[in-house]
């Protein structure tokens, strides 16, 4: 079982600048094969943009991705963890406040990103999330895939 945030922690962070629009977040997201990233203002991270937060505030809003704002759409202030924080505590944080990923910074500066994925490979690795965590993903793949038009899963 792992003791600190460091154990567990993904190390790097992709970020954008406040001002990148939303297109340039999730082309990057695209391209990192990653559902979210860290907003920063030169090293200052001043917000969590995720995959989520581009759909539910900026298009189902209406709002032209080309022009929107990382920071129009992101969740500004983000709750934030050092890498010598133990594991426990940010188990507890992100329970308390219902969030899956947790920026690590260090110094003021991030340095990585814990995740529930990660917390759960760590504590728990022969769990289902671990599992899904650890698989390679598929681009090409879309849900349900191979499945009849209007099937609903299941055999």
């Amino acid at each position: 079982m792992a003791e600190f945030v460091r154990d567990v922690m993904t190390p790097g962070v992709v970020a954008v600048r406040p001002d990148a629009s939303v297109v340039e977040a999730a082309q990057l997201m695209r391209t990192q094969n990653i559902g979210d990233v860290v907003v920063a203002d030169g090293q200052e991270v001043v917000g969590m943009l995720t995959d989520r937060d581009i759909t539910v505030r900026a298009v189902a809003a209406g709002a032209d991705p080309q022009t929107v704002s990382a920071r129009a759409v992101c969740t500004p202030d983000p709750l934030l963890v050092a890498p010598d924080d133990p594991v426990p505590a940010a188990v507890a944080l992100m329970r308390k406040h219902a969030v899956r990923r947790l920026p690590v910074v260090e110094d003021g500066l991030p340095v990585g990103m814990v995740s529930l994925g990660d917390l759960a490979e760590s504590e728990d690795p022969g769990s289902a999330l671990a599992d899904i965590s650890r698989a390679e993903p598929d681009a090409g793949a879309t849900p349900h895939a191979g499945a009849e038009p209007g099937a609903r899963g299941g055999p």
